[in-house]
Order: C-alpha cells, then sequence, then structure tokens
C-alpha cells in the first residue's frame, strides 16, 4: 500500500508521503485464483501472472466493504485468460460492457479497472475481451 493511505484527521502528510502518491504499490498473483482484499484500494496495482487460466474475484460487503469509489486495477500478465468475478453472484453484481451483469475476462496484457459504484455493485471498464 502506497504510503499515506489511508489518511486520519491531524496526520501530516510529508514529501516523501506526497510523492507516493502517484506511484503503484504492486501486487503480484502468480496462482490461479485471488480475492480483492482490502489492502488492494490505494493505488495499489494487481499483476496476475498465472500462464492457465485464473480468477480475480470481488469479495461481498459483508466480507469486505470496499468505500463507494474504490478502484482497483489488475493486469493480466500471463498467458491465461483472466477472469473478474463475485465471490457471490447473486449479492455482488459486477457489470462491465453494458447494464448486463457478467464475468468479464482479460486476455495477455490486457488491464481493467474495477470500480465500486453502489453496495455489493461494481462496474469494469478496460479492456474486455
Amino acid at each position: 500500500m502506497a504510503t499515506g493511505f489511508p489518511a486520519s484527521t491531524g496526520d501530516v502528510l510529508t514529501a516523501p508521503m506526497f510523492n507516493e502518491l502517484v506511484q503503484f504499490t504492486i501486487n503480484t498473483q502468480s496462482g490461479a485464483t485471488y480475492t480483492l482484499a482490502s489492502t488492494d484500494q490505494y493505488q495499489v496495482l494487481i499483476l496476475t501472472s498465472n500462464a492457465s487460466t485464473k480468477t480475480v474475484s470481488i469479495p461481498t460487503d459483508a466480507t469486505t466493504n470496499f468505500g463507494i469509489g474504490t478502484a482497483v486495477t489488475i493486469i493480466n500478465t500471463g498467458a491465461g485468460l483472466l477472469t473478474i468475478n463475485a465471490v457471490t453472484p447473486g449479492t455482488t453484481t459486477i457489470t462491465s460492457a453494458g447494464a448486463t451483469s457478467a464475468s468479464p475476462t482479460l486476455t495477455q496484457h490486457k488491464a481493467a479497472t474495477c470500480i465500486k459504484t453502489a453496495a455489493n455493485t461494481w462496474r469494469v471498464v478496460g479492456a474486455i475481451a
């Protein structure tokens, strides 16, 4: 996580902290599955590097309550197709490429950003296959 996030009332932002606000912290995931965690917000870039198919899952608010407006960026660097889905599809809605709920996919070297727009509601935008 980039230093400086999250901040609390009364915190002082130092020059090194301010300069790091424009940098991503890299979270490399080489396994076949990964579920987003609270540490994946605030300037974190998730790199998936598995050569096989893989899945990045978005948890329900009951498990990890990301704030509305949270944006998580994912890049698929591995050869296998990456699917972004909900841990509990009946609770968490993911939409991309229109208003249809879906599990968007990324091919190798493609990126997408998952943006939380309401409770248990995410939009995925980017280079979706």
